[in-house]
């Protein structure tokens, strides 16, 4: 009952994660704070659809079609599609238009509908016709390095690659992380040590903004359901 996912990593420096859902007596879930786009595409009642998702910058609430089942694409940060402005996906995003059970348009073109094991064979394909695009200045800031630009370029490049500030993707990624050892078991104290946190009531703040969970609550599974895949 509820949302269940699945989710991998992947090998391509243009995904990060390839994820499935189905969602079962559900009728709403709690959002989670994001930091990358992706491409989802879902069929509901028999009828197809596809959609180009951006980052989120806070925890909300979230309708959940019953009887759904989706595959998404979460690229690479920094990662962006084609024609479809990062102003109009941050805290949102934009359903595609003419998708069939058997394919849909994007960029102008026509792609094959991907299952989950076919996710990296599409995004090679949408890199090669150049729909799916990418700064290497974000990757390479992410991974610690310091280009050879200026401050004010530097944030500039990487909010117009992201939707975001550092400062915010940092947040963001941290407390995700925070959600997942919490619901794994770790201590709540542990989780501000390793992550680098204030203490417990920073922590308890960031959760509050970017995950809409406590830490009890994480640790316990509680409050219904929410768009991450936690450990059980």
């Amino acid at each position: 009952m509820g949302l269940r996912f699945t989710t991998r990593g992947s090998d391509s420096p243009w995904v990060d994660v390839v994820w499935t859902c189905t969602s079962d007596h559900v009728s709403e879930m709690t959002s989670v704070a994001a930091t990358r786009c992706g491409l989802v595409i879902w069929e509901q009642d028999g009828r197809p659809h596809a959609a180009v998702t951006g980052p989120e910058t806070a925890t909300g609430t979230a309708p959940v079609p019953e009887g759904a089942s989706f595959v998404g694409i979460e690229f690479a940060i920094g990662t962006s599609v084609r024609g479809v402005p990062l102003s109009s996906l941050v805290n949102g995003g934009v359903e595609l238009p003419d998708t069939t059970r058997s394919s849909f348009r994007l960029a102008g073109s026509r792609w094959e509908r991907p299952g989950p094991d076919d996710a990296e064979a599409l995004v090679e394909r949408l890199v090669g016709d150049g729909a799916v695009v990418r700064d290497p200045l974000v990757g390479e800031v992410l991974a610690g390095g310091r280009p050879e630009v200026s401050d004010r370029t530097l944030e500039r490049r990487f909010r117009a690659a992201t939707g975001l500030t550092r400062g915010t993707v940092r947040q963001i990624e941290r407390a995700r992380e925070a959600a997942h050892l919490l619901a794994a078991g770790k201590a709540a104290a542990d989780v501000v040590t390793s992550l680098g946190y204030f203490d417990q009531a920073h922590l308890a703040r960031a959760l509050r903004r970017y995950v809409g969970r406590t830490a009890t609550q994480l640790r316990e599974g509680s409050r219904g359901a929410i768009a991450l895949d936690l450990p059980r």
